[in-house]
């Protein structure tokens, strides 16, 4: 398959340093494209829990992530999903309904309400995950050992580099 981006072939040695940026930034942007199709979690929806929505699995992937340091409450995942909690609390009581989370009474304070995952949300968590390393595994089929240590390596530096860029630029605009 011929990449969107090349329209002659060449060498990598022989692309200038700004080529270079130009070919990664195309080769972001139709990233960006795939991943905003969502199709890993359309795939785990589809086969674990059809009628699932894209939004019951970004609140799933907060609690799995909340829950490491400590109790998540529908406040916390509206606040890590940058939702109003009105909508995060109708999300949450939607997952319980479907079986996906339930509720418990805090183990800190048994005033306040916290939310967990229940099997079916571990399962489609598992389901997730099974489809990332099939979709991973199928891209670096052909790749060597060698190939995608040196990529994972470059790939996690990229992500923490433009990571730290935006949150430079964003503590200049709040200071």
């Amino acid at each position: 398959m011929t990449s969107a981006t090349n329209t002659r072939e060449v060498e990598a040695s022989e692309l200038t340093e700004d080529e270079n940026l130009l070919r990664i930034g195309q080769a972001m942007t139709r990233m960006r494209l795939l991943t905003g199709r969502r199709m890993i979690g359309r795939l785990a929806i589809q086969s674990v829990a059809p009628g699932l929505e894209l939004s019951h699995l970004d609140v799933l992937d907060v609690v799995r992530r909340a829950e490491a340091t400590g109790e998540v409450t529908v406040g916390t995942i509206a606040e890590m999903l940058r939702i109003d909690p009105s909508r995060a609390s109708r999300i949450v009581a939607d997952m319980v309904t479907r079986g996906v989370l339930r509720r418990k009474a805090s183990q800190a304070d048994a005033r306040r309400i916290v939310v967990v995952l229940t099997a079916l949300g571990q399962r489609l968590l598992s389901e997730i995950q099974a489809q990332k390393f099939s979709v991973i595994g199928s891209i670096f089929a052909d790749w060597t050992t060698e190939e995608i240590e040196s990529f994972s390596l470059l790939f996690d530096r990229y992500v923490s580099g433009y990571e730290q860029v935006f949150q430079a630029r964003i503590k200049e605009t709040d200071d």
